[in-house]
């Protein structure tokens, strides 16, 4: 006999496996089309006057080889549904659905089961659906202990609710932070040339997955005064606030919130400078929101009101 796809290293019958069981776990975030070449949801037309579809990508980079080194992967699949799902409801869209891509040298069902898991659970958290996804078992092109995620969302938002509005921020406006759960998902080329492999508490620390902020974030929209908003990933604060601000205007902040220790140890360790510090990482904000200055006093007492913990954390340039 010649030679078979299984000895050149792609094992369909592990593949059929796995895919099987994301299929049958037992989820409202599981999509029932998972296994079939396309997934989606109806989407409710009666609700959308003019609805409008925003997707986004992004992956979790290379904060797996902090996963490889503790050997704990249960918390990378939030990691990648959050750094998809945060994009979109700053944007005012509320996520429908999402899909993972994993390329890998060598299909690992324990580790890959593990991942999946998270999925699930950041798409639960996200009042999302699994739609489907691929695994791609690629042996020359991965080493067989190696492999990579990538997430792709979809969401919907009333053409008339999208964010941000633009033409309503002004100078004097406020900006609001919610807290982050730490480093979240950016930086780790730079974090983790700043703790010691063997220091597995800070490294734990460096596991904790992103914060979700879909439920929060709808809660405190319906309010209806929230004109502009940034999820703070890779390039920190200041840089992903200005992607929220009409030209010309920048965030004036106060760094009078509670900063993580994990922020404190890598710039000691690393020997960081403030600027570069602010530059890369959140520094304990994943989401920063714009309301009008004349809103401030409303805002809070909504937010407080449906026990969400928001501070004033600067104003608009």
């Amino acid at each position: 006999m010649g030679l078979t796809y299984s000895e050149a290293g792609v094992d369909i019958e592990k593949g059929d496996r796995f895919a099987s069981f994301i299929g049958n776990i037992k989820s409202k975030a599981v999509s029932s089309s998972i296994g079939g070449f396309a997934g989606g949801i109806e989407i409710d037309t009666e609700k959308y006057k003019k609805p409008v579809l925003l997707s986004c990508t992004d992956g979790v980079g290379t904060k797996l080889l902090v996963a490889q080194k503790l050997n704990k992967f249960d918390t990378l699949g939030i990691d990648l549904v959050a750094m998809c799902v945060n994009d979109l409801i700053v944007c005012g869209a509320s996520p429908m659905v999402f899909l993972d891509y994993i390329g890998c040298g060598k299909l690992d069902e324990d580790v890959l089961k593990e991942v999946i898991k998270g999925i699930v659970e950041g798409c639960e958290q996200s009042n999302c659906v699994l739609a489907g996804g691929e695994t791609a078992e690629m042996p020359d092109m991965y080493p067989e202990n190696e492999f990579d995620l990538a997430g792709f969302s979809v969401g919907i938002v009333e053409k008339s609710k999208m964010l941000p509005k633009l033409e309503l921020v002004e100078k004097g406006d406020i900006l609001f932070g919610l807290a982050s759960t730490g480093v979240h998902s950016n930086g780790f080329s730079l974090a983790r040339k700043c703790i010691d492999p063997n220091d597995t508490e800070n490294m734990e620390k460096l596991l904790i997955p992103t914060k979700i902020y879909v439920q929060e974030l709808e809660a405190l929209l319906e309010s209806d005064q929230i004109i502009a908003a940034a999820h703070i990933t890779g390039g920190g604060l200041e840089g992903n606030i200005v992607r929220a601000l009409p030209e010309g205007m920048k965030p004036e902040l106060y760094w009078n919130w509670d900063i993580p220790e994990i922020f404190s140890t890598i710039q000691k360790n690393g020997n960081i400078s403030n600027e570069e510090m602010h530059r890369v990482f959140n520094m304990g904000l994943g989401m920063v929101l714009v309301v009008k200055k004349e809103n401030e006093e409303s805002f809070t007492k909504f937010a407080k009101d449906r026990n969400i913990v928001t501070q004033k954390v600067g104003v608009v340039k």
